[in-house]
Parts: C-alpha cells; sequence; structure tokens
C-alpha cells in the first residue's frame, strides 16, 4: 500500500527532529494542531501556551521546508474543530487518506482517546513510539516487577549499567554511584551567574490571536522580548552554554534558593526536552563529555548529579506514570482537602519565601526543583491542600508541566499522596532549612526562628502540626523517627500553644 495517503498526527510535545518517520517519510502528510481541547483542559501559563505555539509552528515549517508535507491547523482557522476527534475525522474524509498513524502519547488521557478513536476508524491504524526516552513505557513494571519497592536510586543504577554512561571496567565511574552530600552548598552571591544566550521574539500577534479566541491564561509575558528556546538550535544553543558556563557549579548549587538571580546554575532545558526538540541521551552525553574534556574545572559531583535528574528521576518517573496511571491520579493519603490559598494565584502573602517563588513563576513560568518541592510543595503539605487543586496549579503555571512529569512530582515527591510510592517520606521541613538553603528569611515579615506568636514563620508551627495530625500514619516511618521522638519530649503547653498556633493559620490562611 502506497504511503501517499498516510495521515501521520504529532502532539505538541512529539517535535522529535530524529524520529524515524522522517527516514523515508516525505510520502506520508504529516498533522499539528493548536487545540481548545488542549488550551483549556487546565489553565495554563500564557508563556506555557505561547512557547508550544511557537515550538510547534517552528517544527511545522522545517518540515516543509525540508520538503514534507504537512498540515497545519492554527487555532484561529475556520475549519479547526477544536478537538482531536473532530479534526482527524474531517481530514480523513476530506482528504481521502487510507491509513492513520500516531505517535504513543505521553499523557495518559491522550492515550486513551487517541486509542479509541483509532480503533473507531474505518481505516487501519498504527501507534508509534516517539523515540524519544531511555527507557521504555513498562520498563520500570518490569524491572520492579514482585517487589514491594520502587527505588529510584534501583532503577537508577540499573539504567547506568544498561547503558554504560558514567560507568567504567570496575562500576560507577569515581567509585560512587551518588555524589549528593557534595551538592547542598547555599548561594551567597558568589561565583557570579554568567549571562544566558539572548533569545527573544515579538509574540504579539500569537498573544492578540489567543485573546480574540478567548484562552483563558495565568501569569504574565513580555511580548516584545519572548526569551525562551523553542526550537532544536535555541534549545541546543543553551545546552553549549549551560555546559560550558553553567556545569562546574550546578550540582554545588543545585539546592540553593536566592532571592538575587531566578535560575541559578540550572540549565533550564526542561522545556525543550519535554516537547522533544532535545532528547535526554544526547543531553546526557554531552555533559558528560564536557566534563571528561574539562575534568579539573568540571567535577565529577557537578555532572553525576545532572546526570541522575535526567537518566534517573526523568525516566523513573514516567515509568511510575505509566504503571500506576490511571488509579495514581486519585491518590490521597492522608486525605486532604483544604483549598489552595488564593495567594497561589497571585503571590500576595508576606511569606517571603513564598512570595518571590510564586511571582517567579507568574512572571517566568518557571521555578527549579527546590522551589518546587520545599517552598509551595511543602507549604501545601504542611497545610493540608487537597492534591488534585494542587495538580492544577503545578500543571498549568510551569512551562515545562505535562502530567506524566507532573502528576508524579506533585502526588509523590511533593505531598506524598501516594503513601510511599515514589518517596521514603514527606518531603517537609520547617523554617529552618529554608533558611539555611536560602536567603528568603531575612527582612521576611516572619521570623523563622519563632514557632508562636503572631510574627512566628507559619511553616515552623504547621511542621509540627502536620506530624502531630498524621501520627498513626507516619509513626512507624524508619526515616523520620527522629521527629515523633522530639514530639514526645516536648512540654505539654509549648505543643499546645503550637497547635494552636497552626489551627489559627490554617483558619485564616488566605491572609498569611
Amino acid at each position: 500500500m502506497s504511503e501517499v495517503r498516510t495521515l501521520r498526527l504529532i502532539l505538541g510535545d512529539q517535535l522529535n527532529h530524529a524520529h524515524p518517520w522522517f527516514e523515508d517519510g516525505r510520502k506520508a502528510t504529516y498533522l499539528l494542531m493548536e487545540m481548545r481541547q488542549e488550551t483549556d483542559y487546565v489553565r495554563h501559563h500564557i508563556q506555557k501556551v505561547i512557547a508550544f505555539f511557537l515550538a510547534m509552528r517552528a517544527f511545522a515549517n522545517e518540515l516543509e521546508a525540508n520538503g514534507y508535507t504537512v498540515i497545519y491547523l492554527r487555532l484561529d482557522d475556520e475549519q479547526n474543530r477544536q478537538d482531536l476527534n473532530g479534526n482527524i475525522r474531517a481530514l480523513i474524509t476530506e482528504h481521502g487518506f487510507l491509513r492513520f498513524e500516531y505517535l504513543m502519547p505521553d499523557e495518559y488521557r491522550l492515550d486513551v482517546q487517541l486509542r479509541e478513536f483509532a480503533s473507531s476508524l474505518p481505516i487501519p491504524s498504527e501507534a508509534v513510539d516517539t523515540h524519544h526516552f531511555i527507557t521504555t513505557r513498562d520498563y520500570l513494571a518490569t524491572l520492579f516487577k514482585g517487589k514491594k519497592q520502587r527505588l529510584m536510586e534501583t532503577f537508577y543504577r540499573q539504567v547506568r549499567k544498561e547503558t554504560g554512561l558514567l560507568m567504567d571496567q570496575s562500576g560507577p565511574v569515581g567509585g560512587s554511584w551518588n555524589f549528593d552530600t557534595e551538592n547542598r552548598r547555599a548561594y551567597n552571591g558568589s561565583p557570579p551567574v554568567p549571562v544566558a544566550p539572548y533569545i527573544s521574539r515579538d509574540v504579539h500577534a500569537l498573544l492578540r490571536m489567543l485573546g480574540e479566541q478567548g484562552v483563558q491564561t495565568i501569569g504574565s509575558v513580555n511580548a516584545e522580548d519572548f526569551a525562551w528556546p523553542v526550537t532544536r538550535q535555541e534549545g541546543l544553543l543553551w545546552l553549549e552554554f549551560f555546559c560550558k558556563e553553567l556545569l562546574p557549579y550546578f550540582g554545588t548549587y543545585q539546592d540553593a534558593m536566592t532571592k538575587v538571580h531566578r535560575t541559578l546554575f540550572h540549565s533550564r532545558l526542561s522545556f525543550v526536552m519535554n516537547t522533544k526538540l532535545l532528547s535526554p541521551l544526547e543531553v546526557v552525553e554531552r555533559v558528560i563529555a564536557e566534563w571528561r574534556s574539562r575534568p579539573d574545572e568540571v567535577a565529577l559531583a557537578q555532572v553525576e548529579g545532572f546526570v541522575r535528574q535526567i537518566i534517573g528521576w526523568r525516566e523513573y518517573m514516567r515509568g511510575i506514570y505509566w504503571e500506576r496511571m490511571p488509579d495514581y491520579a486519585l491518590l490521597n493519603f492522608f486525605e486532604h482537602r483544604n483549598h489552595l490559598p488564593s495567594w497561589y494565584w497571585d503571590g500576595n502573602t508576606q511569606m517571603a519565601c513564598l512570595r518571590h517563588a510564586i511571582v517567579q513563576s507568574l512572571d517566568t513560568a518557571y521555578a527549579h526543583h527546590i522551589q518546587r518541592l520545599m517552598l509551595t510543595g511543602n507549604f501545601a503539605l504542611l497545610a493540608g491542600i487537597a492534591p488534585e487543586e494542587l495538580d492544577e496549579w503545578y500543571l498549568g503555571i510551569y512551562i515545562d508541566a505535562i502530567e506524566w512529569v507532573e502528576l508524579t512530582n506533585t502526588r509523590g515527591m511533593s505531598q506524598f499522596a501516594d503513601g510511599g510510592v515514589v518517596g521514603s517520606k514527606p518531603y517537609v521541613s520547617s523554617a529552618n532549612y529554608i533558611s539555611k538553603m536560602g536567603d528568603y528569611c531575612r527582612g521576611c515579615y516572619y521570623d523563622s526562628k519563632l514557632r508562636t506568636g503572631n510574627l512566628s514563620c507559619p511553616f515552623n508551627s504547621l511542621y509540627w502540626h502536620f506530624h502531630h495530625r498524621n501520627r498513626d500514619k507516619l509513626e512507624k516511618n524508619p526515616r523520620i523517627g527522629m521527629v515523633f521522638r522530639t514530639l514526645d519530649r516536648m512540654d505539654a503547653i509549648e505543643l499546645a500553644e503550637t497547635l494552636s498556633q497552626a489551627d489559627g493559620y490554617l483558619k485564616n490562611i488566605d491572609l498569611l
């Protein structure tokens, strides 16, 4: 059967220039679509919507420039039915396509939708792997079959063994699998953070189109200076910048938080990776190559920390997602039901750390992993926020948020809503950790050293309130036994005052 009348669907996070489809695919027609189905299932950050549309348009233009036949439906096209099924069915009828193919989605809802839709078509269809990830969808499930625990460290080591990344004949390079203990320094302003390569484009027209179409978004954007990389070439430029300028300090300061710089030494490659413009393997191999070429300037700990984030955590989270969905999206181990504070949507809080992280997120659609985990996530867990509300917030506000990675990080790592599938303990802290790893506490309205009183930091009383109310679920956890021993030694009056302080903060949470 000729490929001339084959329609191939490419979703907005499937922009893989190296996919085998393009080795002999000039006889097929490639379809990309901007749809209200995707802009509206959650309220996204305006920069996220713009970035996806820019990346999709640039990808389609490159395909056409290389001789491929492309159908591209813009959001405001009159023939756009705004949903995947309606658009594809209409195009099959209009153009007489005899075969439909699609790349396997990375979101469960789209996977179900496309499988059901393809099975309803009167023409043959096929789902094809995206050829992006290092491991397959079912790799984690197979690796841990019959085992109760799914430790990321076990997963990470196995992937390194199979790929040979940071391995030599005797085992892991450097004699250790993990150098995390060397990567926990706070940032005091030195060394200075290099300036990223300048990327800028005017997005007034796109912004105007979104407004005319009534797309509801959050956050803000500088329409004259949109600075995110949205093409493979721009992604490679940022990868080179990371390797040359940021990598020597990445690991050391990967957990640091500061008011003086928004991104520190983080790569900010997650958007171009999650849209598949860059592959995890090429990113990791480039980073390792930089270390090998400059071993005196780039310590192994810097490299291993980054490699672990990509081939360990990123691949691991995807494996958990596909093993546990759709039930994973409903998990709520602590039965939390409180509403997300209103200031998560505008940053209008007197807590300096949360104000900075939220305003930064609204301004840039970005916060690094410790800001997400130990500030916004930490507070939400301590405050008993319903995980589905936090899911929606994280999925909407960050430019790199796609459900396979957002949901597992929110329900699992951040909120412990899965009861320990992903993390071995809840990641919560008092103000002590925030003060140690950042400079937010200096000058804050609240005092990080106080547990009670009108000026006491809410993190402190909420920390003990969280453990007190969840004792039956947590006290047998071997990693946090010390917390309950400390709780038991606390003076009864002091404990009562602490819990009362937390109750007051929870009652007036929108005023914090």
